[in-house]
């Protein structure tokens, strides 16, 4: 089950390393590997939300969904969209930026350098509003209790985050944009960097907003649906399942790419934190949307992965985190492998916790069962014990009983 399931994503995860190591060398293998796994634990949350909605889908749009809509999510979202944000920043078209990646590296790394402060302001704020909604909601389950209590108390205050965001964007244009780092040494960027942030402040907001409109619309056309098959059922008619999967099917389809696109948008600005080698996210991001696909297979076959209930949240703090990079980069260099390594860390620690998590429960429950166990076995012996009294309790006064003669 799982070599059938993942079998594609191992084959293009070992092509991938495999070109990246002969290409680059070992340096391109390392950030590609650090991005994989970044992608592939962002992607958990996509792949569980992806399963439930395509369990409502009939088996036609599920292939729909898992042979297009992915094709859609890989080329266009891990592969199109980096060199799209690079050729805005730089003001070059795209083939021209894929051009000069290759033909030219050196003037092609000067112009990412030179767009690099408005990149990272527009990321930072992007990633940094998808943690602050993380961690400013109330959640059954916490792993960094401590901190996350408090913070879901403050979460109560309608547009905390975007206020948050907006109080660290100025603050990052007083501060580090004002002596940002470029190709010829430092300039001032605040204009820039205030531009870029409210731009990805704006973008979190929309694409929010469109997955909200199509969410609600997806509500009312199966309310709609329920409602027609209600009255087919009290007229005596035949229900059709394939066409009412059919109607909702297009809203469905619609709402799926939205929310890739969105969960994408963390990985691909996060990428940037870690490297501008277009060609390097493009392998590692492409590995981790390969994973999207297996992963949302593996759900809708198999079960859930919710058994690690705290790699959500390590992956919500890997992204603040990156976020937290993205800004200080606008100023200060910092090496990819401590920036890959950082949300490496963050996931790690997330899984090992949920283990530990799943191993305490179990001996709890055995330790329970354990408990019941003893208590069913005693209270049997006592039953027997009380049953044997009162057994030799009527054999006694049978036996005193005089008899006739």
């Amino acid at each position: 089950m799982i070599l059938r399931t993942f079998g594609w994503s191992f084959a293009v995860t070992a092509a991938g390393l495999a070109f990246a190591a002969w290409q680059w060398g070992w340096e391109a293998f390392g950030i590609v590997l650090i991005l994989s796994i970044l992608e592939i634990s962002l992607s958990f949350d996509n792949a569980v939300v992806n399963a439930g909605i395509l369990k409502k889908m009939n088996a036609f749009w599920q292939r729909i969904f898992l042979t297009i809509g992915i094709l859609v999510a890989v080329f266009g979202m891990r592969l199109v969209f980096p060199v799209v944000i690079v050729a805005i920043s730089a003001q070059v078209g795209p083939i021209e930026a894929v051009q000069l990646a290759i033909e030219d590296p050196g003037r092609y790394e000067d112009l990412v350098t030179d767009a690099h402060p408005a990149i990272a302001a527009f990321g930072g704020m992007f990633l940094l509003m998808i943690f602050l909604d993380f961690v400013f909601e109330d959640r059954d389950i916490k792993w960094l209790a401590w901190l996350e209590r408090p913070l879901a108390k403050l979460g109560k205050i309608d547009m905390l985050s975007a206020c948050v965001a907006l109080i660290v964007l100025l603050v990052t244009a007083m501060t580090f944009a004002t002596h940002a780092h470029v190709s010829t040494g430092h300039a001032d960027k605040a204009a820039t960097v205030l531009l870029s942030g409210v731009a990805g402040l704006i973008t979190y907001l929309v694409v929010g907003g469109l997955s909200g409109y199509f969410e609600d619309k997806l509500e009312e056309e199966e309310e709609h649906e329920h409602e027609e098959e209600e009255k087919a059922r009290a007229e005596g008619k035949p229900v059709s399942a394939v066409g009412l999967a059919g109607k909702a099917a297009f809203f469905l389809f619609l709402y799926l790419e939205v929310l890739d696109a969105s969960f994408s948008f963390d990985g691909v600005i996060g990428a940037f934190a870690i490297t501008n080698h277009i060609f390097w996210m493009a392998l590692g991001l492409g590995i981790g949307a390969m994973y999207v696909r297996s992963l949302t297979v593996y759900l809708v076959r198999q079960g859930t992965l919710d058994d690690y209930v705290y790699l959500e949240h390590g992956a919500h703090y890997a992204i603040g985190a990156l976020a937290t990079i993205l800004l200080i980069t606008i100023q200060h260099q910092i090496s990819e492998i401590i920036t890959g390594l950082v949300g490496v860390f963050l996931i790690a620690a997330s899984f090992l916790s949920s283990v530990r998590r799943n191993r305490s429960l179990e001996a709890s429950e055995a330790s329970e069962a354990s408990e019941a166990s003893e208590a069913s076995e005693a209270s049997e012996a006592s039953e027997a014990s009380e049953a044997s009294e009162a057994k030799a309790l009527t054999s006694d006064g049978k036996t005193e009983t005089p008899s006739e003669v």
